[in-house]
């Protein structure tokens, strides 16, 4: 703003103009119930990104890419890291089990991932896992098993007892590890003992796990920085393209997920706020990704789920196993409900659809698009899983295309009725469907805009 005549009273500042907000950064989120094929959808702009960041969840994530015939398998990681021209960020919101970060580098460097540590940050605020805390989480399972008759599904990675820790300001950072180790080493013997208290069968060997912890610390040094001002800097910087990339999903948000069995953190879009220290305003797109049908580990409430020849044909076709657990996942229809409720939160400026050519072999495919209880429509996605697990589902029904989708790479190679169905899928949603993915690699994503 320009004023032509200056203020009489020189210490009457004049208006500042309004900054530049300065870059803004893509978010890409599951908007199912996680193994959604992010980790593609993720490595497809990370070919071009400048910097990948995770900003919650830890290493029970899990992200195949799949680069030159190589399959990479990322966890804690961000699965930008294979590009050499990108650096990766590990958020505060991150919890990091740190044998488990150099353990899955190690992996991934026997496949031919090359400097990697040059081109890790990892942000001074994130809290960190411990073994016990591990052992707490296969503990607590155990007992739900017992009290309850039924357990949450965990991935026993440590990641909800860290989180707890976390929340009840118990928990040990990255900044902790590296400052005094003597009042490390006190605090950390100090939670130990809290948790023996609780859990009588936990044994830990306080000084081996201290002496490892130190040799760690020591690696991660050099990659560590103070986040808030390296996101900051980023930001407002010269342009740069900046990618983060969510964990879990948002039907899996300690929030809006279905309670209990859900994971610890928000892996909605505020999650990328909190657990990187970036304003919304500097939010730019908000990348959704579901596959063409749904799919759920563990237990809960699964409105479309199949549990007949369709399921299994799903689960086969579509190699419906855990990266992180092995665990076979339960298969079902679309579900645009839950698809439409993600959005309401996440307000996706577009949307991913992968594994389309999973559905290529079957005669007709059902959609989910309403709940219904005692046959009078509800108008959202219940909170209740009693009210959840009573719902009955209304299904739009569309004749299968019985082709193979699989060597597809524009939008007109893809049968009319395959056309039809991401169409339906798209107007259903109100969101653009921007890639249709038809097999594992790069060159399978259909760009649509």
């Amino acid at each position: 703003t320009t004023y032509t005549n200056p203020p009489s009273n020189p210490t009457q500042g004049l208006k500042r103009p309004r900054n530049e907000t300065g870059n803004k950064v893509t978010v890409v989120l599951g908007a199912q119930w996680g193994d959604e094929g992010k980790g593609k959808v993720v490595d497809l702009l990370a070919t071009e990104s400048d910097l990948v960041c995770r900003c919650q969840g830890g290493n029970n994530a899990g992200h195949t890419v799949v680069v030159e015939g190589k399959e990479y398998d990322f966890h804690l990681l961000p699965s930008g890291i294979i590009n050499p021209k990108s650096i990766c960020v590990i958020g505060n919101g991150v919890v990091i089990h740190l044998p488990g970060l150099f353990e899955e580098a190690e992996n991934n460097e026997k496949k031919g991932l090359k400097g990697w540590e040059k081109r890790l940050i990892v942000s001074d605020r994130a809290h960190l896992v411990f073994d016990f805390h591990q052992v707490v989480d296969g503990i607590q399972e155990t007992q739900r098993q017992a009290t309850e008759g039924k357990i949450i599904g965990t991935t026993k990675k440590g990641i909800g007892p860290t989180y707890a820790s976390k929340a009840s300001r118990t928990g040990l950072r990255v900044c902790d590890l590296l400052g005094d180790f003597k009042e490390f080493s006190t605090k950390f013997k100090n939670l130990v003992k809290q948790y023996q208290s609780m859990y009588s069968s936990l044994t830990v060997d306080t000084e081996s796990q201290l002496k490892k912890l130190k040799e760690y610390g020591e690696r991660l040094r050099p990659m560590v920085r103070d986040g808030v001002y390296y996101m900051y800097e980023a930001l407002h910087g010269p342009p740069k393209k900046i990618l983060v990339e969510g964990a879990n999903a948002a039907l899996l948000d300690i929030d809006f997920g279905t309670y209990p069995f859900v994971t610890s953190s928000n892996c909605t879009v505020g999650g990328a706020c909190t657990g990187l220290g970036i304003p919304p305003l500097n939010i730019g797109e908000v990348y959704g990704v579901s596959k063409a049908y749904t799919t759920r580990v563990g237990i809960g409430a699964f409105p479309t789920e199949q549990l007949n020849v369709t399921g299994e044909l799903l689960q086969t076709r579509g190699h419906e196993v855990g990266v992180t657990t092995g665990r076979k996942r339960r298969c079902g229809w679309l579900d645009l409900v839950i698809l439409r409720y993600a959005h309401m939160i996440n307000g996706f400026t577009a949307i991913a659809l992968t594994k389309l050519d999973i559905l290529d072999v079957l005669d007709e495919i059902k959609v989910g698009v309403a709940y219904k209880i005692n046959g009078k429509r509800i108008p959202h996605f219940p909170a209740d899983m009693e009210l959840l697990h009573k719902v009955e589902v209304e299904y739009e029904t569309f004749p299968g295309w019985k082709s193979d989708t699989s060597a597809a790479r524009k939008w007109n190679n893809l049968p009319q009725k395959a056309q039809n169905y991401i169409r339906f899928v798209e107007n259903h949603i109100g969101v653009p469907i921007k890639w249709v993915g038809v097999g594992k690699s790069r060159e399978c994503m259909i760009q649509m805009f």
